[in-house]
C-alpha cells in the first residue's frame, strides 16, 4: 500500500489526499509535524532531502516530493490527466502558476497568520504577499469568466491543486467576496462526488468511500 507523509495544516499536503478521494485509492497517511521540525529528522530526509511534505512513498519504497509532481503521478490514465498533448501542458501551466504565483502569496500570507508569531520582517512583507495573493486570484477570476475549470473542459489536476490554499484564502486576509466566479468555481469542486474536506482522517490506513 502507498503511504503519505502529511501534515493537516498543509494545503499541498490536502492536494494529494483530496486527488486519492476522488480515484477512490486507499493509502496509509502518516501525520508529520511540520512545526515541531519532524520533516528535518535524518529519517525523513532521507525520504526527502528538501525536508517537506508531502511525500508518496511506493509500494517499492520509491519516494516522490512536491505536490503537484504526485498529483502528476497519481493522476496518469485516470480522467483528472488529459491524454491531449496542449491538454496536459495547459494542465501543467496552471500548475506551475499555482506554485510560482498562487502558493507563495497565498499559502504564505496564511501560514504566516494562523500559524507562526510573526517576526518584525514577516509583518513587513505581509502586504507584498497579499498584493501578489490578489494579483494571482484577478488571473483566475479573468480565466474562470470564460470557463469552468482550469486546464480543460473537465475538472483535473490543476483545479485540485489550485484549489487546495484557494479555499482556505480567508485564511491570509483575503476576501473571496471580490472574485465571484472564483467562488463559483470552489462550490463546483466542493460539490464534486467524492469530494474531502481539508481535515484530514487520523493518521492511519484511509479507505475513500468510494475505493
Amino acid at each position: 500500500m502507498i503511504r503519505l507523509y502529511d501534515n493537516h495544516l498543509s494545503g499541498n499536503g490536502y492536494k494529494p489526499r483530496l486527488l486519492l478521494a476522488h480515484l477512490g485509492r486507499s493509502y496509509e497517511r502518516i501525520e508529520v509535524d511540520i512545526l515541531k521540525g519532524e520533516t528535518r529528522t535524518p529519517e525523513f530526509l532521507v525520504k526527502n532531502p528538501d525536508g517537506r511534505i508531502p511525500v508518496l512513498e511506493l509500494e517499492d519504497g520509491t519516494c516522490l516530493a512536491e505536490s503537484n509532481a504526485i498529483l502528476f503521478y497519481l493522476a496518469e490514465d485516470s480522467p483528472f490527466l488529459p491524454s491531449d498533448r496542449l491538454a496536459r501542458a495547459r494542465v501543467l501551466q496552471w500548475m506551475f502558476f499555482e506554485q510560482y504565483s498562487h502558493e507563495p502569496c497565498i499559502a504564505v500570507a496564511r501560514h504566516w497568520i494562523q500559524h507562526l508569531e510573526m517576526t518584525d520582517d514577516q509583518r513587513a512583507q505581509l502586504p507584498a504577499r497579499q498584493a501578489g495573493g490578489r494579483a494571482a486570484l484577478a488571473v483566475m477570476e479573468h480565466h474562470l469568466a470564460g470557463s469552468d475549470w482550469f486546464g480543460g473542459s473537465e475538472v483535473s489536476i490543476a483545479d485540485f491543486a489550485l484549489y487546495a490554499y484557494t479555499h482556505v484564502a480567508d485564511e491570509g486576509g483575503f476576501d473571496l467576496a471580490d472574485y465571484p466566479a472564483v467562488g463559483r468555481w470552489l462550490e463546483r469542486v466542493a460539490n464534486l462526488a467524492g469530494h474531502v474536506p481539508m481535515n484530514p482522517a487520523p493518521e492511519g490506513v484511509v479507505r475513500p468511500a468510494n475505493g
